[in-house]
């Protein structure tokens, strides 16, 4: 080429594969799995341009809370994450209510990722960390020495963290060791300053023992947190968490609903062993009563109620200037689990990610394109490669466990094309 001649750009030496200014979402899908571990719904953002990005509704949600919001996001270009997020946000709320708006920014984030080619966390400042601690949950045994021997097996697959499950549960065929009145044990729908259950100080005696037998099994050189007490009220909380003092756990969880922040806050001033809750709690803005009274000494959001990637991730920054750890929860499919590793490798304070399906032997499986174990050695590389970084899904895999009550994989969902409502919130 001579130096007066004008190069001449040509498609064929440049990747169109993705136009993000062009980009648009066209379609929204849903796949319900069951056991993974729990019962998930996978959702498929479809886009004009072949892309497709993935999300997960919360374990135990409905579907349907992400599908009324399809005829609110196709159209859109998903590399405007921020705007969009605002568009739908008013439409989550806490609990599994926030799992339709969290699953779709999940998948908007995948989408954005691999439009301009770059790892999700580079979406939300990059990164502190190129793998990520998990911890592993593990449900109640009736025998503390059952349970240690399951926590033992844990530990032996390199984790470095660990959960177990204690509380009334195991008190309820022990005499002396509860006060309830009938049915109260199964009442899951009554708060837990408004049941009227009362532990003895055997029934403390009794959990305190347990604790013990399990950290003389499972060691006291690694961190063990408990979860799962019941629908009690302050004052035994306050009396269990007491008596755990000696036991040096991570952390107790949910003694407590969130929404009682004073509580919380007397709870955490009563006792030497941390603090935590928060998985149910959406947007940072509803966390604040919480860590603006120093009421928790861990905050523990569910990224797939609490807002999503990027959502979650401000949360983080505002419980680090309140001197506050991180944890994550998540009892997901490897799809919320890799969105949860983005974040947390993008948030300064991040303490560790639950991991709730280390006996759903398929788990790793369902996504193809990560190292296998996705897990190893109780960590989870940060993939470098776009989005949430995964290549696709095992369709084979989850037709064989879609949930029976919708046994189609992806199955259309023009129905939800037009729903439609005045959505602005002020006149």
């Amino acid at each position: 080429m001579s130096a007066t001649q004008t190069p001449v750009l040509s498609e064929e030496n440049v990747s169109t594969g993705s136009r993000p200014s062009q980009l648009r979402i066209t379609d929204l899908k849903i796949a319900n799995l069951v056991g993974v571990p729990f019962r998930s719904s996978i959702i498929r953002l479809e886009t004009n341009q072949g892309l497709v990005g993935y999300g997960e509704v919360r374990d135990g949600a409905s579907a349907a809370y992400a599908l009324m919001l399809k005829s609110r996001i196709v159209g859109e270009n998903p590399c405007n994450l921020d705007k969009i997020f605002r568009k739908i946000k008013q439409f989550g709320f806490h609990g599994r209510q926030g799992g339709g708006v969290c699953g779709i920014e999940m998948a908007l984030m995948d989408l954005a990722g691999k439009a301009y080619g770059v790892p999700a966390y580079a979406l939300i400042g990059g990164q502190f960390r190129d793998k990520v601690r998990c911890y592993a949950d593990t449900p109640s045994e009736q025998t503390a020495s059952a349970m240690g021997q399951r926590l033992v097996g844990r530990r032996e697959l390199g984790y470095t963290m660990l959960k177990m499950d204690i509380g009334i549960n195991l008190l309820k065929d022990i005499p002396g060791t509860v006060i309830a009145h009938e049915g109260a044990l199964a009442d899951y729908d009554t708060m837990h300053p408004f049941t009227g259950i009362q532990v003895t100080q055997k029934g403390v005696e009794t959990l305190a023992a347990y604790v013990a037998e399990v950290r003389s099994i499972v060691g006291y050189d690694i961190a063990l947190a408990a979860d799962h007490f019941g629908h009690i009220a302050l004052d035994s909380c306050i009396r269990i968490g007491r008596a755990l003092e000696p036991y040096t756990l991570a952390w107790i969880e949910d003694l407590i609903p969130w929404q009682f922040t004073d509580q919380w806050r007397q709870l955490t001033e009563a006792v030497a062993v941390p603090t935590c809750t928060g998985e149910d709690v959406y947007l940072t803005e509803n966390f604040k009563p919480l860590l603006d009274a120093g009421a928790i000494r861990v905050v523990h959001p569910d990224p797939a109620t609490s807002g999503g990637i990027a959502e979650t991730k401000r949360l983080g920054d505002y419980a680090e200037d309140k001197g506050i750890a991180m944890a994550l929860h998540m009892a997901a499919s490897p799809i919320a689990t890799m969105a949860s590793v983005h974040l947390a490798a993008a948030t300064h304070n991040f303490l560790a990610l639950e991991h709730h399906a280390a006996d759903v032997e398929f788990w790793n499986e369902l996504v193809t394109g990560l190292p296998g174990p996705i897990i190893a050695d109780g960590y989870i590389q940060v993939p470098e490669t776009p989005g949430l970084g995964f290549e696709g899904i095992n369709e084979e895999l989850f037709a064989q466990h879609l949930d029976p009550k919708a046994p189609v994989l992806f199955e259309d969902t023009a129905f939800w094309d037009g729903e439609y409502a005045n959505d602005r919130l002020w006149s």
